[in-house]
């Protein structure tokens, strides 16, 4: 199916009371997750909102933020949990990195929202750094495999048809530029959103 029709099939969907994100997943083939594996990002050409939260040494109205003296707040895994779900990523001041390993490492870790050198550690906590960190962010997507599927979040489903296509072709460009036979790692694409079924393209 071509991407224009999987948009309009998943927007035939129940109409959910939240705006759902659209998620890409690229299935696998000839390809050890164990000795393969990808961490990295990609850009993509158009943002759609996406919540951050800064974990710096002082409160900024540039962004939602939590310092070091908050960290007592999150004392249950849940409330962690609960933490990493309200967002989409995080930003960090190098100084803190310590800090938050030890106390949000095993929670933000697996969910591929740890600030990292690439993309949301900022080494000095200043407003310009932080505004440009913002701005970086915004168009960066992590990708990792997980067994042999790749899936991220390209875009929410109030974006226009045209700029979620645009963003799809963008994403499976790169990812397939990440995998070691490119092209020939790749089994099959699908797109859904958060609540639907996923459509094959």
């Amino acid at each position: 199916m071509n991407i224009q029709k999987a948009i309009q099939e998943l927007r035939k969907e129940e109409k959910r009371k939240f705006i759902q994100t659209v998620d890409l997943i690229v299935n696998l083939q000839k390809f050890d997750s164990r000795k393969e594996s990808i961490n990295s990002f990609i850009q993509l050409h158009h943002v759609g909102e996406r919540k951050i939260c800064g974990f710096l040494t002082r409160r900024t109205s540039l962004v939602d933020t939590i310092i070091k003296e908050d960290f007592d707040k999150f004392k249950e895994e849940a409330d962690m949990k609960k933490l990493a779900n309200k967002y989409d990523a995080f930003i960090a001041v190098a100084s803190l990195m310590p800090a938050i390993a030890t106390k949000f490492g095993r929670v933000l870790g697996p969910l591929g929202k740890m600030p990292s050198p690439q993309a949301g550690i900022i080494p000095l906590d200043n407003d310009n750094a932080v505004k440009e960190m913002l701005d970086k962010m915004k168009k960066l997507v992590r990708v990792r495999t997980k067994e042999k599927s790749i899936k991220i979040a390209i875009g929410k489903e109030s974006m226009p048809d045209k700029e979620i296509e645009e963003n799809i072709h963008a994403a499976v460009s790169a990812i397939e530029n990440l995998l070691p036979k490119k092209k020939e790692n790749v089994k099959n694409i699908m797109i859904k959103f958060t609540m639907t079924k996923a459509v094959k393209l």
